[in-house]
């Protein structure tokens, strides 16, 4: 890997003291009502500077996120930097500006009912170049049980009183806090005081700049800062919500108590200590079921690279992050299969583990993991990418109720050797022994889901996951963004695993339950997040542009550096 090179970030060092965190809440809470009562017309103009903003930022940004993760900015791996903070960040605020100019109620493409009586929504492929640029890729959004398929709840009955909303921002991938913002302004209506992880502060001064026009505006406010700085934030009495992206613990903290012993205690006597709304993505031990087929030796090798992609971007730390492979004992080629996944794992780039705690949680592993196998070549300050096999499937299994959030992959067989009689299997075993609801994955051959038929839907209906993606890695549900990104609903606040609420959700449905995503079997050209994409760099750069302007040149300059892979 070649060294990273690039000039010292210039970046002011931010206030952190508690009168500068008083002077931005209150500023904000000061514009709350003004924000409620904004028109469709002034919003739509803000969102267009909010777009010129990141535009103009973008370089910048991804510089600051390679020298932080250890990369160079020329190497294709910077090009996960543009993937998973400009361009996702860009086409969230175009998708708005259409939902917008649409009166707050896009017309999804398509709305059906499943035979449970479910709506569902279709919301891509919404046009040719959607088709043209993910070939092959659908998204839906099923819409909770009994609900209806409505949109714009705050757009077809605004409110004359508005709220503050304080937003604890994550440290590993740096679109989320400004797509959070995005979601509590545009879609819910409450003005933000972001404050940034300690991780990725770095990140906080390029949202200042590319969302200035609301910074000025004083709808929204940055802070930085610790534990101290989230305390005062989620106590603070003009702060009417929380959102927050980060660890079950943080929120359990936040809402139960301090201590264990006083999360405890409250928890059994229903009396929380922070009673302010609450919405959260927390994490998952995400599960990869891998149906049993008839595969090529190269369908073999492309879903070992598959799998190896979700591990290894972005060095593991993302909440969506391929952490159970669930595999049919009785497959013949299993074995086959596992051998391939050692092998594209041992070729991966070691990565700087530049997330806090990676060492620990993966010693943690190893401790319990005796068959525990380190692959690839070591590397300071990296955690081997390493692979368990064989675990086992207790209901206290340390593999299955602990996120790693390291690049350790663990497996686990299920007594089953054909399609249906695994899938059987696997859904309950996803939903009742791996920990958290946020996303799983599915691998399936086009023949076998056809055998499957009616049976495979069931199961997806069965999935208690607020995003499955179908022969895609689900960071699509994430990256999307028309999809809805969060825990499957129904997690009691004493119970929260990952989280409650959604965000992203470009169509405003009022009452999403999940989104499915699916791909081909047999992608091409070359998924984004597999581990020897060889032009990433460029896709990503340009995607950034397309997603700006979509048109035909933009999807022609991406394709020619796409199938470069």
């Amino acid at each position: 890997m070649s060294s990273p090179s690039f000039p010292e970030p210039r970046h002011a060092h931010p206030d952190t003291s508690p009168d500068a965190l008083d002077a931005a809440i209150r500023r904000v809470a000061a514009k709350k009502d003004e924000w409620a009562r904004l028109g469709i017309p002034e919003r739509i103009v803000l969102l267009k500077q909010l777009l010129a903003g990141v535009l103009d930022v973008a370089p910048a940004w991804v510089a600051d996120g390679c020298r932080a993760k250890g990369l160079s900015p020329d190497e294709p791996l910077a090009g996960e930097e543009w993937l998973a903070g400009p361009a996702t960040t860009v086409r969230n605020i175009r998708l708005l500006i259409e939902a917008l100019e649409a009166k707050g109620q896009p017309r999804p493409p398509a709305v059906s009912v499943r035979p449970n009586g479910q709506q569902v929504a279709r919301v891509f492929p919404t046009g040719l170049l959607d088709k043209l640029m993910f070939a092959g890729v659908t998204a839906e959004v099923r819409i909770q049980q009994g609900k209806p398929a409505s949109q714009g709840a705050i757009y077809r009955t605004p409110s004359e009183q508005g709220k503050v909303c304080g937003v604890l921002g994550a440290g590993n991938v740096s679109s989320i806090a400004p797509m959070d913002v995005l979601y509590k302004l545009f879609v819910e209506n409450e003005v933000c005081v972001l404050k940034m992880n300690p991780v990725n502060e770095h990140v906080g001064p390029h949202v200042e700049r590319a969302f200035a026009a609301l910074v000025e505006a004083g709808y929204l406010a940055v802070v930085y800062g610790g534990v101290e700085v989230g305390k005062t934030l989620t106590t603070h009495p003009l702060v009417d919500t929380l959102h927050i992206t980060g660890s079950d613990k943080t929120y359990d903290a936040i809402v139960w108590g301090a201590t264990p012993t006083e999360q405890a205690k409250n928890k059994a006597a229903g009396t929380p200590i922070n009673t302010r709304p609450f919405s959260a993505e927390l994490g998952c031990v995400t599960p990869v079921i891998v149906i049993p087929g008839k595969w090529s030796d190269a369908d073999l090798d492309t879903q070992a690279r598959h799998v190896v992609g979700m591990v290894t971007q972005n060095a593991s730390f993302n909440c969506n992050a391929a952490k159970v492979l669930l595999t049919a004992k009785g497959w013949d080629q299993r074995e086959a299969f596992l051998a391939k996944v050692r092998e594209h794992m041992k070729a991966a780039p070691a990565r700087k583990a530049y997330y806090p705690g990676a060492q620990q949680r993966f010693e943690g592993f190893l401790g319990r993991y005796p068959q525990a196998e380190r692959l690839g070549e070591p590397r300071d300050g990296a955690v081997p990418w390493t692979f368990i096999p064989s675990i086992g499937q207790t209901p206290d299994e340390y593999a299955l109720s602990n996120e790693a959030f390291c690049g350790v992959l663990t497996e686990t067989a299920l007594e089953a050797s054909d399609a249906a009689g695994f899938l059987d299997q696997a859904v309950p075993f996803a939903n009742d022994r791996c920990w958290g609801t946020l996303s799983c994955m599915i691998i399936v051959d086009p023949k076998t889901e056809s055998a499957l038929g009616e049976r495979f839907e069931q199961a997806i209906d069965a999935l208690k996951y607020g995003g499955v993606a179908v022969n895609v890695w689900a960071a699509l549900n994430y990256g999307l963004v028309s999809t809805t990104w969060g825990a499957f609903p129904g997690h009691p606040p004493e119970d929260i695993r990952s989280g409650v609420g959604v965000v992203h959700n470009t169509f405003l449905f009022d009452h999403p339950e999940r989104s499915v995503v699916r791909g081909p079997f047999r992608p091409n050209p070359k998924p984004v997040w597999f581990p020897d994409h060889k032009n990433l760099k460029a896709v990503g750069e340009r995607l950034v542009a397309m997603e700006a302007s979509p048109g035909v040149g933009g999807l022609l300059s991406i394709a020619l550096a796409a199938f470069k892979a």
